[in-house]
């Protein structure tokens, strides 16, 4: 089969489309021929080497795929050839308390498929048969790529991290982003009152279609005093942040007392420097967020197959130049998902 491999971390041109075998479902796994898969900024680091779930090389990338049974292992029973699905992104064990308790994101062996094992980068991918979600019928297979990673991981942080409740106000960075576009959309859905950042006019006027109430140009306009300006100086309830020092700074000072920002990434950095004073005085909680579990993804599954929650799609390229695909994502140039075909 083609795919794209990883002989060590590098950059785009690190992503070589090459031949190898097609692998082999063994117990309890499912061979899925791939017919879209999306790119995730958790694809640029784990190959460029910034972020590790016990990759080892040669390594396909890819967690975010859908596509159709083409075969399982003889005691799989859920699934048949022909199915269509999609790839949960999180591996868990399905056996430690927290696994057990529901809270199935906090697995202590969590991983994450296309990083802790290969990925859907290639023609087949093998997963487990506990990893796949049916797609359904009138869900397309590029649509179908392109909202489990980001649109699990937004849900969990607005509605579980953020409590956040109708008539709320929620500030949401890089709203642009594959993330971004998920959050602003999971925001209006639960009716609160949506401020996104993105850089430029084009980006700025999209998320605006999109439903967001108030738009910010992080690169010409200065976050903290727009959100000033839209909240008659009282500041958001919570922060949608995953970009890192370049705007941690200005997601913490446009919180209002007793706000909460919410992190699942870190873009531009791992470190970002926090005033302890600000913290215990304005009473502001820091919360970090991880994936999502189970339970969420199906609820996000059924409402983007009840038309509640819409994948936008940036560009569709040929899984053989996902150097370009990736090159794009670094420059930020996308709007939405990057979705790649074999």
């Amino acid at each position: 089969m083609n795919a794209i491999v990883l002989r060590g971390p590098g950059g785009p041109e690190a992503l070589k489309y090459e031949q190898i075998d097609r692998p082999v479902p063994r117990r309890g796994e499912v061979l899925i021929r791939v017919k879209a898969v999306s790119v995730n900024r958790l694809d640029v680091w784990i190959r460029s080497g910034l972020a590790s779930y016990g990759t080892t090389y040669p390594h396909i990338p890819g967690c975010d795929f859908s596509g159709e049974v083409s075969e399982v292992a003889p005691d799989v029973k859920d699934f048949k050839p022909g199915d269509r699905v999609i790839a949960d992104p999180g591996i868990r064990c399905l056996k430690c308390d927290y696994c057990l308790s529901g809270d199935n994101n906090l697995c202590r062996r969590m991983g994450i498929v296309g990083a802790s094992s290969w990925g859907g980068y290639a023609e087949y991918a093998k997963v487990s048969a506990d990893n796949l979600v049916p797609l359904a019928p009138h869900t397309g297979f590029e649509e179908g790529a392109a909202f489990p990673l980001t649109f699990l991981t937004a849900w969990h942080m607005l509605s579980s991290r953020a409590e956040l409740k109708a008539g709320q106000t929620v500030l949401i960075i890089a709203g642009g982003s594959g993330i971004g576009v998920a959050a602003v959309q999971i925001a209006k859905l639960f009716g609160a009152v949506v401020i996104a950042t993105a850089g430029g006019p084009e980006k700025t006027s999209r998320l605006t279609g999109l439903g967001a109430d108030h738009v910010i140009d992080h690169r010409n306009e200065d976050i903290r005093r727009r959100v000033m300006d839209f909240t008659s100086g009282q500041g958001v309830d919570a922060v949608f942040e995953h970009v890192g020092p370049a705007t941690f700074g200005s997601s913490l000072a446009s919180l209002k007392k007793g706000g909460r920002i919410v992190i699942c990434g870190a873009t531009a950095g791992p470190e970002v420097t926090v005033a302890l004073r600000d913290l215990f005085s304005r009473q502001i909680d820091i919360r970090g967020s991880f994936l999502g579990t189970r339970r969420e993804l199906i609820t996000v599954c059924d409402l983007v197959a009840r038309g509640k929650l819409k994948p936008v799609i940036d560009e569709v390229i040929p899984l053989r130049d996902a150097a370009r695909a990736h090159a794009r994502m670094e420059k930020s140039a996308h709007f939405g998902k990057i979705i790649l075909v074999p």
